[in-house]
C-alpha cells in the first residue's frame, strides 16, 4: 500500500498489466504472431508472458478492468486443467 492509498483500497492495473489484457483480446493471424509481438511490444520472453498472464487471471483487479478477456481465459485454464 502507497502513502496516499486508503487502507482496503487496491491500486489499478498497471501499464504492462493492461498491455498483456490487450494482446489477449486480439486475434492472431498464425503462429509465433503473437509471440514475436509479445517481444516486440513488451520486450518480454513467451516464458515470463504466459507467467504475467496467469498470474492476472487469478487478479481481480483484472477481472475488473476486462471481464470478458479474463472470464474467457479463466475458461480456457480450466478445460485445460481438467484434461490433465
Amino acid at each position: 500500500m502507497t502513502n496516499d492509498e486508503e487502507p482496503g483500497e487496491r491500486r489499478a492495473l498497471g501499464d504492462r498489466e493492461r498491455a498483456v489484457l490487450a494482446l489477449e483480446r486480439r486475434s492472431w493471424p498464425g503462429p509465433g504472431a503473437k509471440e514475436r509481438a509479445v517481444r516486440e511490444q513488451l520486450g518480454l520472453s513467451a516464458t515470463r508472458y504466459y507467467q504475467l498472464l496467469n498470474a492476472l487471471l487469478d487478479d481481480p483487479r483484472a477481472l475488473e478492468h476486462d471481464p470478458v478477456t479474463v472470464n474467457r481465459l479463466r475458461r480456457i485454464r480450466a478445460e485445460k486443467e481438467q484434461r490433465r
